[in-house]
């Protein structure tokens, strides 16, 4: 295809495409499961960057956060909850610990330990509150998340699952039982996360080459929160 071929086509040039409004809707071939891992910088940015996309076309998303519950160097209320707040059709909800679980910062770890079994448990009612709802229509773009969602995003959810905080074995459990039409996508974890890999139908390493935090840098408003 050559340059002309492309302006022809309306996808470069002097017509730029148009946004469209966004008007619920359902997906046709949904209905797999994404681990996202590594040590590098983005699991999280990647899976919120798929609920953007999947949103936009006017399917429901919903994403529960795993053992991000705040720091003194991060603000309670991030970027992404604002922007996500503001995008039709997309949802989300927390169930970190204030604090890092093992980062030596005064925080329980049995209340992390707490916190992220709360949250294994919330995972299982969205499931099967997902199990329960056709996925073949489109949701309204304001109905809770226990009403059904087309895509899932379960964030953290191998770190919990490396760390211990929640057994391995019951997350295993999770992703066998959901629905075969819900997209579900599980990151975290800078170890493999192997309870989940070998169920998962698209597996992505995340690799460091270098961080900003190596040098000095501390978490920064509009990159990291």
């Amino acid at each position: 295809m050559t340059a002309d071929d492309v302006d022809d086509a309306g996808q470069a040039g002097d017509d730029p495409l148009e946004p469209q409004a966004i008007e619920p809707a359902a997906p046709e071939e949904f209905g797999l499961v994404q681990v996202w891992w590594g040590d590098g910088k983005g699991k999280t940015t990647a899976a919120m960057g798929m609920g953007l996309r999947a949103a936009g076309h006017g399917y429901r998303v919903h994403m529960l956060q795993f053992m991000k519950g705040g720091t003194s160097t991060v603000e309670d209320v991030r970027g992404e909850y604002n922007a996500i707040h503001a995008l039709p059709g997309f949802s989300y909800e927390n169930s970190g610990h204030y604090g890092w679980h093992r980062f030596h910062d005064g925080t329980d770890d049995d209340e992390h330990a707490a916190r992220a079994k709360g949250g294994l448990e919330r995972a299982r009612e969205l499931v099967e509150a997902a199990g329960e709802a056709d996925l073949s229509t489109p949701f309204d773009a304001d109905a809770p998340a226990d009403e059904g969602v087309h895509m899932l995003i379960l964030d953290e959810i191998g770190y919990a699952g490396n760390r211990g905080l929640v057994d391995p074995d019951e997350v295993r459990e999770l992703v066998e039982s959901k629905p075969d039409d819900l997209e579900l996508v599980l990151t975290g974890g800078h170890e493999r996360p192997e309870f989940v890999t070998e169920l998962a139908d698209l597996v992505t390493e995340v690799g460091k080459e270098a961080h900003p935090i190596e040098s000095g840098h501390s978490a920064r408003k509009g990159t990291e929160f």
